[in-house]
């Protein structure tokens, strides 16, 4: 069996300053250091870093006064940073800048007198964070086509819409296509919402369906982009799984398969790739790389982390 490793797979960029800024901060301020939510959404990364002393909390109500605690790279409302002000709390953003920028966006819009509609999925971090920017009931959220059938008429209404970062990018067409088509005069971002790794690895697995029988993904089950990427495999034509590591694979997947397609989720570590590898006993001179980018990103860490001694 051949192997085809998508490139790029696994860490982007904001997941990468997330991990690094929980890591400086326990070198800095030492440990227990507190992480709202988990830091990305990823277990081995979570595990990892909870082995060295962060603790996960879901509220910072359960953060005692003068922790330290670091937001996750998916963001927060602004309630939640308000309260982080308040309390006599050391606090660490380590919210993804792209997930920022749409931040911004939303307050801007807002500003303007704009009816602010976010594609997205209800529930997750990164939407319950980007809601938050804005008073309540100031943001529609939708999933799907469906869901634009159900949004009231705006009237004279200004209406604009923002997105969630990890999306599909074909589904995402679809559903700004049928806005406009409810909302013609809807104002779009001034650039896509949807990140470049995002964008690049689903890309890349595009690339790796029309060569592969089946396509492995590494991620977690609660990691949007990960779950873009199965569901962009199967859109393509080929049989997709998710899987968090190689003790996930039902080795009946690979009757028949003369090349497997692997790639990695943003927030899935290279480590996960290597042991899947290994598992299934494929050596360097069996895969093969499909590179369709490169990426060279970096976004630094905050000034507290790097003027700290």
């Amino acid at each position: 069996m051949r192997v085809v490793l998508a490139q790029p797979r696994g860490f982007c960029a904001g997941v990468e300053r997330a991990i690094a800024i929980v890591e400086k901060a326990l070198e800095v301020y030492g440990a227990p250091l507190y992480v709202r939510h988990e830091i990305v959404h990823n277990r081995w990364v979570v595990d990892s870093l909870r082995r060295k002393g962060a603790v996960f909390v879901d509220d910072l109500s359960h953060v005692p006064d003068g922790a330290t605690v670091i937001f996750s790279a998916h963001g927060v409302s602004k309630a939640v940073a308000q309260e982080g002000q308040r309390r006599p709390l050391r606090v660490l953003d380590a919210t993804c800048p792209l997930v920022e920028k749409v931040h911004r966006q939303a307050v801007r819009l807002n500003a303007e007198g704009y009816r602010v509609i976010l594609i997205g999925h209800p529930g997750h971090p990164e939407v319950e964070g980007t809601v938050g920017q804005l008073p309540p009931g100031n943001m529609e959220v939708i999933r799907d086509e469906q869901a634009v059938t159900m949004l009231p008429n705006c009237n004279e209404q200004k209406v604009a819409y923002i997105t969630q970062t990890t999306l599909s990018l074909d589904e995402t067409a679809q559903v700004v296509d049928r806005l406009r088509d409810r909302f013609p005069t809807i104002r779009s971002p001034g650039r896509e919402d949807i990140c470049y790794a995002t964008q690049n690895r689903q890309n890349a697995v595009k690339a790796l369906a029309r060569r592969c029988d089946l396509i492995l993904v590494l991620g977690a089950p609660n990691s949007s982009n990960s779950n873009r990427l199965r569901e962009v495999a199967e859109r393509e034509g080929a049989k997709a799984y998710l899987i968090e590591s190689a003790s996930d694979v039902h080795m009946e997947w690979l009757t028949d398969v003369a090349t497997l397609g692997i790639t990695a989720g943003a927030s899935a570590p290279e480590v996960l790739v290597e042991g899947l590898l290994q598992h299934l006993g494929i050596n360097d001179e069996h895969v093969e790389i499909l590179s369709v980018s490169e990426e060279n990103l970096v976004f630094p860490l905050p000034r507290e982390l790097i003027n700290a001694k």
